[in-house]
């Protein structure tokens, strides 16, 4: 609770906002990797979520009916399932075990930007009916759960849609403001949440509501891939060290 922390947790919950509220959620989970430097990543993620729900609610409203329903309700229904899986997953982890997770998935999000995002897209475009958005989803319900990073998942298949940027964007705010609410009780049964992070999240909501104000305001005015190369350079940087610390 230094200065220092205060600090890094305040950017952290700007970038968050910034993230969900433009840019399809697809790196807010760089918050949760920024905090897992410097606390436990436990910690991070019960810090994370309130602050993500805070952001989710803050964000409905702009684009409120401008999703696309019949994709969110694929995800959405197929997520359930992947955040019991991350819960038992959560379970069996240690701490080293989840810096490895979030630190590989934030380098493996960079890669999967820079090079595969449209093949995959254009592969998951071209397979089966049904089955690649319950697939997705459960991919969505797990990243999500044990570290908040269900954004790539939903944006591969999102992508393979052709939605517009706006109803894009929409149905990502849709998607991950119920698959956050879905991650709460089990996150309470599991200890996730404590007092000490309740009171934390606090004193950040008002720097996670300006950061949801900005990125409202930036969706329609700065590019995404603007946005994205900073979001690369942060992302690799964090998730190298993650994986260093877990490894060592």
């Amino acid at each position: 609770m230094d200065l220092g922390f205060l600090t890094i947790a305040a950017a952290a919950a700007v970038f968050a906002g910034i993230s969900k509220g433009g840019f399809g959620s697809g790196a807010a989970f760089a918050a949760a990797a920024i905090l897992a430097l410097v606390i436990e990543p436990s910690a991070a993620l019960g810090i994370m979520l309130p602050l993500l729900m805070l952001i989710d609610v803050a964000t409905l409203r702009p684009y409120w009916g401008r999703w696309s329903w019949a994709d969110a309700r694929i995800l959405v229904l197929a997520g359930v399932p992947g955040v019991l899986l991350g819960a038992l997953f959560y379970r069996w982890a240690d701490a080293d075990t989840l810096k490895l997770l979030i630190g590989a998935i934030a380098v493996l999000f960079v890669l999967w930007q820079l090079v595969g995002r449209g093949l995959v897209a254009a592969r998951v475009a071209q397979s089966a009916g049904l089955w690649r958005g319950a697939l997705a989803g459960v991919a969505v319900g797990f990243t999500s759960f044990v570290s908040h990073a269900g954004g790539p998942p939903a944006a591969v298949y999102l992508l393979s849609r052709r939605l517009t940027k706006t109803e894009y964007q929409a149905t990502s705010v849709l998607v991950f403001w119920l698959i956050n609410l879905a991650k709460v009780v089990p996150y309470g049964f599991m200890g996730i949440f404590t007092l000490e992070t309740l009171k934390l999240d606090l004193l950040l909501a008002p720097f996670a509501l300006l950061g949801a104000w900005l990125g409202v305001k930036a969706h329609f005015l700065i590019s995404e891939r603007a946005f994205f190369a900073l979001t690369y350079v942060l992302l690799m940087v964090t998730g190298s060290k993650l994986i260093w610390d877990g490894l060592t």
